[in-house]
């Protein structure tokens, strides 16, 4: 049995108590148990192993990110969740193993990210990559694509470095391929 099943099963028992108590007139309890069902609902939402590897990622350890991420089984996750897991993978393999961060960052942008800061970091990601490939077209292509989604200017300092490393080959291959 999917255990995502179970999950809402749990909440949803939890919300009608809640309601329950509230209609008995149990109003302290009632408050209590409202906080209990909204981090049952939330637990449903997202993946507590994926917050932690983000946190992880955050203070740029990625080693414990990846276990973290390793115990994850993607497909007990809802689609966008296994984006973000596809495209967490990706940051963690970013400087070690390019063509599995590609791949994964591929992937994530296929099943779907939510905000455009995210799809703009993969894309560029997916740019240093072809870079460093000697896809020079195919990496200004992504840029520009990184571009439009950056709608407020948060990576304009990443992008413009990737911009001098398709110029100079050479400082791409040095770098060894992409950015976090």
């Amino acid at each position: 049995m999917d255990t995502r099943i179970i999950k809402i099963l749990i909440a949803a028992l939890s919300l009608a108590y809640t309601v329950y108590l509230f209609v008995t007139g149990n109003w302290g309890s009632g408050i209590g148990m409202i906080f209990v069902s909204a981090i049952l609902v939330l637990i449903n939402l997202r993946s507590l192993r994926m917050i932690v590897a983000l946190f992880q990622l955050r203070k740029q350890d990625f080693a414990k990110a990846r276990t973290w991420l390793d115990r994850v089984n993607p497909d007990k996750l809802w689609k966008k969740q296994q984006g973000y897991w596809y495209y967490l993978i990706g940051l963690t393999e970013v400087s070690t193993n390019l063509n599995s961060a590609d791949k994964n960052f591929r992937k994530a942008l296929q099943l779907g990210l939510n905000m455009d800061h995210d799809k703009a970091m993969a894309k560029l990601n997916m740019a240093m990559v072809a870079a460093s490939r000697n896809k020079r077209n195919e990496a200004i292509q992504l840029i520009n694509e990184a571009k439009r989604l950056d709608k407020r200017g948060m990576m304009k300092k990443d992008i413009k470095t990737i911009e001098q490393a398709i110029k100079n080959p050479k400082v791409v291959r040095q770098q060894g391929g992409g950015r976090r």
